[in-house]
């Protein structure tokens, strides 16, 4: 196994550790989470309520126990459209190939504890996809205008990473295109810029600090500031403070949703140029924090709550880049194959493969683009004699 190969399988089973962990927490305030299990969540843990099947506002679904949530099931659609063509994504892929698995593929919905139709599982920014593209048969590069916007399209967006791995110009550009078909504004910004942390973990070499500076280089407008404000916050830490209040209070100011999640403010995930998703900042202020670090970041992210299966599925996405598979606990692995009926590892080789397939073909296209550079570049007679005749024509002058 080549590095591309081992950093595809572990991105991917670290983001769906991430996801798992992350889904008992979800929604809930660090409070809630310490006074629920007895402090800290360290690892897998059962739902927030026993009686999730009609306990409101969870029901119906089963979250916790190692269950992924939809973050994952659609990372792993995506993976499937990767393997199918063997190439770079655009939005048109998402209308031709992920749309048909949201509707048509049957699997194991752990948090459904069923088999039925992604369709059935996924929120409702991801059922417009559905609506827009299969129903409305809009254009996919414009189909995400008018979704609401939140983190729908960057918590699936790893597998671009992976395919543009080392390059996160590459996978940002790639991310833009893809997720036009399914958010706008700085929904689809952050899709951008996760792929684009996501391509440069995989970097040999690469660091905490290299990854935000990555996502630096490409992010605009509120993603950004937002993260610029993050990273400011976790160099003022001092020794005694705690991590996710200040995290928390640094990306408050970008995030529309408010200070009480189930209770979003009235202006929550509409379009702006000034604002950010609260997730993709997040996360990467624990990865931050924790240079890099796996477990520390992906306990920091479901600790945090709010959002923190997606904030958990990008810190551990990110972190399982830097540190390989090897970072990431093997009984929280066999835990959650085993409870989600998934089979992470075979999921990592699927898209090791498909990004192998694409570097091979990045390779021959990158020759060929040197070859026509070269072309264009290289002096002829025609063009030797045309300067002499512009030379001339000056004398004469």
């Amino acid at each position: 196994m080549n590095w591309l190969e081992d950093r595809a399988v572990a991105t991917l089973i670290g983001a769906a550790v991430g996801d798992a962990l992350g889904g008992a927490t979800e929604g809930w305030t660090p409070e809630q989470i310490e006074a629920r299990y007895g402090g800290p969540v360290t690892g897998i843990v059962p739902p927030y309520y026993p009686n999730w099947q009609d306990a409101r506002p969870i029901a119906p679904y089963h979250k916790g126990d190692g269950h992924i949530t939809d973050d994952t099931l659609m990372t792993q659609a995506l993976v499937q459209v990767y393997a199918r063509r063997g190439d770079h994504l655009d939005a048109y892929a998402v209308a031709e190939d992920l749309v048909p698995l949201l509707v048509g593929d049957v699997r194991w919905i752990p948090e459904l504890e069923k088999e039925t139709i992604l369709l059935h599982r996924v929120f409702l920014a991801e059922k417009w996809i559905v609506a827009r593209l299969h129903y409305g048969h809009v254009d996919p590069r414009s189909a995400g205008v008018g979704n609401i916007v939140n983190c729908g399209a960057a918590m699936y967006m790893a597998p671009v990473g992976i395919a543009n791995a080392g390059d996160p110009r590459g996978a940002y550009t790639e991310a833009i295109d893809i997720a036009g078909a399914h958010q706008s504004s700085y929904g689809r910004e952050a899709a951008g810029v996760f792929a684009a942390a996501v391509a440069a973990a995989m970097a040999p070499g690469a660091t905490a600090q290299t990854v935000v500076a990555g996502c630096l280089d490409v992010a605009r407008d509120g993603t950004l500031h937002a993260i610029e404000a993050v990273v400011e916050a976790v160099r003022a830490l001092a020794p005694d403070d705690e991590l996710a209040p200040a995290l928390r209070a640094a990306v408050a100011p970008f995030d529309t949703v408010g200070p009480e999640y189930r209770k979003p403010a009235l202006d929550a995930r509409l379009p702006s140029r000034t604002k950010s998703i609260e997730e993709l900042p997040v996360a990467l202020g624990f990865v931050l924090a924790h240079d890099g670090e796996f477990v520390p970041s992906v306990l920091g992210a479901v600790n945090y709550g709010r959002d923190a299966d997606s904030i958990a599925t990008m810190a551990g996405s990110v972190t399982a880049a830097l540190g390989g598979r090897g970072v990431i606990p093997e009984d929280w692995v066999t835990t959650i194959e085993a409870a989600s009926r998934t089979d992470l590892t075979a999921v990592g080789r699927q898209m090791a493969d498909a990004a192998t397939r694409i570097a091979a073909r990045d390779v021959e296209r990158a020759q060929a683009h040197l070859r026509r550079l070269a072309d264009l570049t290289a002096p002829t007679a025609t063009g030797v004699q045309d300067e002499v005749s512009v030379q001339a024509e000056g004398v004469r002058r």
